[in-house]
């Protein structure tokens, strides 16, 4: 039988923390885009005849 290499618990943390920080900056990008989408929707609002 082939033995499979476990990861090692400190590998496993490092893909998870890994995974966490991308994750977590998505969601802050993403939520800048759309607040910045509503400022504009706003300023375009205000600055229409």
């Amino acid at each position: 039988m082939w033995k499979t290499r476990r990861p090692k618990a400190q590998d496993r943390d490092s893909k998870v923390q890994r995974g966490v920080a991308l994750r977590a900056f998505i969601y802050i990008f993403g939520t800048h885009i759309i607040a910045g989408w509503v400022m504009l929707l706003f300023y375009l609002g205000g600055h229409a005849k």
